[in-house]
């Protein structure tokens, strides 16, 4: 779908209205009680210590309303039982961002102090890595007159965009020079020598995949996330959740065909479908496999792809005992096995007509791999690999699309930024002086690095574009012959999902009916009935 992937349940609930002021009603007593409790001798500096993570967080909770609704109710105080609610209102977009910012300085101010902080708790890289993420959205065309500029609530003023770009620009460039922390792309950011041999695009592809695999003492490029203790305590189900059904997992987050075909070859060009069979259909025989890999979609693609999908033939763990005469080799198999006569044979163990839990096969012929752990059997054990919400080719990109679209003498630094994520992934440098190809080229660029990592909603609605990629969802259809000759199809009878663009209103979230009620004076999103 327009996220790259197709994601069978609903997910709404993690950003509710509701939810996040709960959260901040809760931080707001913390800092309005923590001056007054008695403290013993050296408590003092926990309790210093807290507050400056209560920023944070209350920061954090913030930006994330800001993101998606606009304008929020400010508070800095806790509310009460009885408290006349009759008269709060939302505050302007831009009153709201002037809030988010002061909480982040306010939290870098006294985590600066902190530097061997616990990881997983709040430091002021963190803050600081929000501060450029929030300032990256709201330099964007959708709250800068790009839908109902006159409405204060999802609009800056008129003339605010070039220095939202500026602040955006100089937030993540203090961090890319050492002010927060010492951040760092794990492997080399080297123009890579061309062509890569199969060793090396594996190592990049292995380097970027175990970032999402970490797990104790994080890397350099780690900002902040979520530390899973690795015995005990609260954990996730990733390879659970998202892993192949022949696995006796979930199956949810199926990247989808056109997401798959994003990604570049190896030596960084444009992947290009049509060989000869049409924009829908590829076939190769054995023997023209053997002389030419490059004819199956799957050889020959960027070191990103192998860490990001699981396609047919991928290849990942041993399977469980029920599951393992089926696939002696550890492989995917989202395709299904053909006779010389085209009657199939047997269906792959990881489709919807396997036998191994079929109901939850996947939808597109793909899986994810990103984020899965390799030594976890989803099955029995949860996953207790880090969750990354910040990191540093993040900070990275927000600079490149900063300069980029500022343009002029700072397009090339923007790119210089760009091309550190690229060579880190194996792949050569992008070379221009036309801003409208560089802007091109970050938005790919962001697409593929943050794959399933949550930013691409929010980038394709401050961009405006989901208009322009919303489409339904197919299946691509595999088939392998017992001699070794293939066949891709992406069936466009085989609907996994039908989707539209139902109108612009949809680039913010409506405050819900429930909200609204109890608080009628509210201010409804635009587009949305009040």
């Amino acid at each position: 779908d327009q996220l790259g992937f197709f994601n069978s349940d609903n997910m709404g609930g993690y950003l509710r209205w509701a939810n996040m002021y709960a959260n901040i009603q809760n931080v707001n007593n913390i800092l309005a009680n923590i001056d007054e409790v008695p403290l013993t001798a050296g408590q003092d500096e926990l309790a210093k210590r807290l507050k400056g993570e209560a920023y944070f967080i209350r920061a954090y909770e913030y930006a994330t309303l800001l993101m998606n609704y606009g304008g929020a109710i400010i508070s800095s105080e806790p509310w009460t039982l009885g408290q006349d609610y009759s008269t709060i209102n939302r505050s302007t977009i831009a009153q709201t961002l002037e809030f988010i910012l002061a909480d982040i300085q306010s939290a870098i101010d006294i985590l600066k102090d902190y530097p061997g902080i616990d990881q997983g708790r709040a430091t002021q890289g963190a803050a600081a890595a929000l501060k450029s993420r929030v300032l990256l959205f709201c330099a964007s065309d959708l709250t800068n007159g790009g839908y109902e500029a006159s409405n204060t609530l999802v609009s800056f003023p008129a003339g605010s965009q070039t220095t939202l770009l500026q602040q955006a620009r100089d937030a993540a460039r203090d961090i890319m020079d050492g002010d927060y922390g010492t951040y760092a792309l794990t492997g080399t950011t080297d123009d890579p020598v061309l062509p890569l041999n199969d060793a090396q695009i594996q190592a990049y592809s292995d380097n970027y995949f175990n970032i999402f695999a970490q797990k104790g003492k994080w890397n350099n490029e780690l900002i902040w996330g979520i530390q899973f203790p690795l015995t005990g305590g609260n954990y996730i189900v990733t390879n659970r959740w998202n892993g192949p059904c022949g696995y006796h997992n979930w199956g949810n987050n199926n990247p989808t065909e056109p997401a798959v075909r994003s990604f570049e070859m190896a030596d960084g060009t444009p992947f290009v479908w049509n060989n000869g069979d049409g924009e829908y259909l590829r076939t190769a025989t054995a023997a023209e496999l053997a002389a030419n890999p490059l004819l199956s979609p799957y050889n020959g693609r960027e070191p990103r792809f192998y860490a990001i999908v699981f396609y047919h033939g991928a290849p990942w763990q041993a399977r469980p005992s029920d599951a393992a005469a089926f696939d002696p080799d550890n492989k995917v198999q989202s395709g299904y096995f053909y006779n010389l006569d085209n009657t199939m044979k047997i269906a792959g163990v990881d489709t919807r007509q396997g036998l191994i839990e079929k109901w939850n096969g996947t939808k597109t012929g793909y899986y994810l791999k990103k984020l899965m752990d390799p030594t976890t059997q989803g099955q029995y054990f949860n996953n207790t690999n880090t969750w990354i919400e910040f990191r540093y080719a993040e900070v990275l990109l927000n600079y490149a699309e900063a300069c980029i679209e500022l343009g002029g003498a700072d397009l090339q630094p923007g790119l210089d930024a760009l091309n550190m994520v690229r060579n880190r992934a194996g792949l050569p440098d992008r070379v221009t002086t036309d801003q409208a190809e560089a802007r091109e080229w970050i938005r790919h660029e962001r697409a593929i690095e943050f794959f399933a990592e949550g930013h691409r909603y929010y980038d394709l609605r401050r961009w405006m574009e989901f208009e322009n990629v919303v489409e339904n969802v197919y299946e691509m259809k595999v088939k392998e012959y017992t001699n070794g000759d293939f066949e891709w199809f992406y069936d466009l009878e085989a609907t996994a999902d039908e989707r539209e663009w139902g109108g612009d209103h949809f680039y913010w979230l409506p405050i819900v009916r429930d909200e609204m009620n109890k608080a009628p004076q509210l201010t409804q999103n635009p587009g949305y009935p009040d």
